[in-house]
């Protein structure tokens, strides 16, 4: 197997990092953010957490696959991760946010990778076809707990320019 190019690598690399520091691997049900939060929200950001510990040792082996290092800095302390945070009718629209931009950080990669890497795109997809459900999810959750007054973006999907 031909080197795989060091701009796939870091491509990955930022994925990984981007999912290690996602709000979606510290907030689970038991989290001070979510005791107030419905049973059915609560579930569904268990389900989160988990699919994103699953994202980070997808990517992970990824990476080592094509003879690459997962190189990951965490930026912001566990401990102080949205301390910000006080309230679920802020918390949820963030969410929406930060899942937007996942989202579209799995656009942007599958756009740098190209098809001459087809494990890589296949890996990609699936992820970001994960991330566009819980995506559609959060928005429901969040117009639930804000009664309709959160506009969550309009995700704008990567178009190839040529």
């Amino acid at each position: 197997m031909a080197a795989v190019p060091e701009a796939i690598l870091d491509t990955l690399n930022g994925l990984l990092e981007a999912e290690v520091n996602s709000i979606f691997c510290f907030v689970m049900n038991g989290s001070p953010y979510l005791n107030e939060a419905p049973a059915d929200l609560r579930k569904l950001m268990d389900e989160m957490h988990e699919v994103c510990l699953g994202h980070r040792k997808q990517l992970a082996e990824l990476i080592g696959s094509l003879g690459g290092v997962p190189r990951v800095r965490n930026r912001v302390p566990v401990e102080e991760q949205y301390l910000s945070y006080l309230s679920l009718k802020f918390l949820l629209p963030k969410l929406v946010i930060e899942k937007d931009l996942l989202l579209t950080r799995f656009e942007n990669a599958q756009a740098t990778v190209g098809p001459d890497y087809p494990q890589v795109v296949e890996a990609l997809e699936k992820i970001e076809t994960q991330q566009r459900h819980y995506l559609e999810q959060l928005k429901k959750c969040a117009a639930v707990v804000t009664r309709g007054k959160f506009e969550p973006p309009v995700h704008k999907k990567l178009e190839n320019a040529e």
